[in-house]
């Protein structure tokens, strides 16, 4: 099997046909094609699956860090502003990676949307 791995795609923003970099246009926006191998991005339907799925993973992680920070070390409340860019950090960086792994495995199975038989 040619082209990237799971990881690899995931991890750079590969194509999953060609493995070049060119899977996004912007921090978070799918580029419409692969300017390498003319695939046809802007076909996966990646959705709103990575974002609801990072809203927990995220969102737990931030909550418990600051619980541990506050309990063990009772900092003044102007320190737990670190939280917010920590979370839209953690937010960006695994929207990234969840989109490319979808679209990924969109491609790698061949999924499409469902068809009712007539």
């Amino acid at each position: 099997m040619s082209g990237p791995t799971l990881a690899g795609a995931s991890l750079g923003g590969l194509c999953p046909r060609c493995g070049s970099r060119t899977q996004f246009a912007g921090p978070l926006r799918i580029a419409p094609d692969c300017r390498a191998c003319g695939l046809d991005l802007a076909a996966f339907n990646v959705g709103d699956g990575p974002a609801a799925f990072l809203i927990l993973v995220v969102g737990a992680l931030v909550a418990t860090a600051a619980i541990t920070v506050e309990l063990v070390a009772g900092p003044p409340w102007w320190v737990h502003i670190i939280w917010l860019p920590v979370t839209v950090a953690l937010t960006v960086g695994g929207l990234r990676i969840g989109k490319a792994a979808l679209m990924f495995q969109e491609f790698r199975h061949r999924a499409g949307e469902g068809r009712v038989a007539q």
